[in-house]
């Protein structure tokens, strides 16, 4: 499986209800989408990189730089239903697998997503994600960050909001010193044929309780495989986030 022929794609909606016209908001000198495309294609893994947009101002952007776009629907519910499409549109049968990078993580780390791609080689359900070790109590209180258990080969048992596993004996000091806490990290890889199969699920009881997506594929038997990154992620997702992304600019050496 060393040679599977992966392709990134990175979905760019214009519309945000925290951030309109996200993937075009300038981070020192670049935009949020161009920053993503630079970084994405150092990845050695990828094959290719492209843009899936459904907005004709992000494609006409992402190729006055040089960039790969390909138009999508505006109306689907979710980034992995419109990387399917982009596959489609780019020809299914050229690509093995896709990698799901996030459209407002302008600082992603290539060498993450080099990590992502090689669990998806060891995955025997076709799908990867990445987790963290949590080091931080705060972010098991926290329904904004989702936490992962797993079976003995790194497979996901569960996706949550909330703190898993409950600890029964209340112990003494932080819990994350008397557990290995998994945080979720929201990239992901399928196999082509995998992803065929999950967009063509409905919506399930345990996704809409938590709303999150993955849950549906866990609850219709799918393995998901979890690979470890030490790297952190930032996403851009606020006014506020955009403020700190442009001090980090400003901050990286020319």
């Amino acid at each position: 499986m060393s040679d599977l022929r992966i392709l990134g794609i990175i979905p760019a909606r214009y519309a945000s209800s925290r951030l309109p016209g996200k993937p075009l908001v300038d981070i020192g000198g670049k935009s949020m989408v161009h920053r993503v495309v630079e970084q994405a294609i150092q990845c050695k893994a990828l094959h290719a990189v492209v843009v899936a947009t459904d907005d004709e101002r992000v494609a006409d952007h992402v190729r006055s730089f040089g960039g790969e776009v390909v138009m999508t629907s505006p109306d689907h519910p979710s980034g992995t239903d419109r990387c399917f499409e982009a596959l489609q549109l780019l020809g299914g049968e050229c690509f093995d697998a896709v990698v799901n990078i996030q459209g407002d993580e302008p600082f992603i780390i290539p060498a993450q997503l080099d990590e992502l791609c090689a669990a998806l080689r060891k995955a025997p359900g076709g799908i990867a994600t990445l987790a963290q070790v949590v080091t931080d109590d705060r972010d098991l209180d926290d329904p904004g960050e989702v936490l992962i258990t797993t079976d003995v080969n790194m497979d996901a048992l569960y996706f949550s909001r909330a703190a898993i596993p409950f600890l029964r004996d209340a112990g003494n000091g932080p819990r994350h010193t008397r557990f290995r806490f998994l945080k979720h990290v929201g990239l992901y890889a399928y196999r082509s044929e995998v992803l065929a199969r999950l967009v063509a699920l409905p919506p399930s009881k345990l996704e809409m309780a938590e709303a999150l997506e993955q849950l549906r594929w866990v609850e219709n038997g799918f393995k998901v495989r979890i690979g470890l990154t030490d790297h952190l992620s930032f996403c851009v997702d606020t006014p506020a986030d955009l403020e700190e992304a442009r001090k980090r600019a400003s901050e990286l050496t020319p």
